[in-house]
């Protein structure tokens, strides 16, 4: 079983920025892919970014150019680094891990960005 801790969210006005973290523990096995999904009021889960553990990223065309992810492998963290929020980014932020046994999700951290 993996275990996901999210941590960094908040509320920041338009044009802030924040970092989110995700710390995985427990059975890593091998691990694929983390990334960070988010869901806003009535929308879908959305995918934001992802990271392999090969360091090959991909984004959204909606985060493109703002947020930026990253990784430690030898921690199993990943980070998210968003600049020049808008508040069309306020939403759940999840992170996700997929390994070699399933696919895992956190428990959510709340980004609200203000006009």
């Amino acid at each position: 079983q993996v275990q996901l801790v999210e941590s960094g969210g908040g509320l920041v006005q338009a044009g802030g920025s924040l970092r989110l973290s995700c710390a995985a523990s427990g059975s890593m096995f091998i691990t694929k892919v983390m990334g960070w999904y988010r869901q806003a009021p009535g929308k879908q889960r959305e995918l934001v970014a992802s990271i392999s553990y090969g360091g090959n990223t991909a984004y959204a065309d909606s985060v493109k150019g703002r947020f930026t992810i990253s990784g430690d492998n030898a921690k199993y963290t990943v980070y998210l680094q968003m600049n020049s929020l808008k508040p069309e980014d306020t939403a759940v932020y999840y992170c996700n891990l997929v390994n070699s046994r399933g696919v895992y999700w956190g428990q959510g951290t709340q980004v609200s960005v203000s006009s």
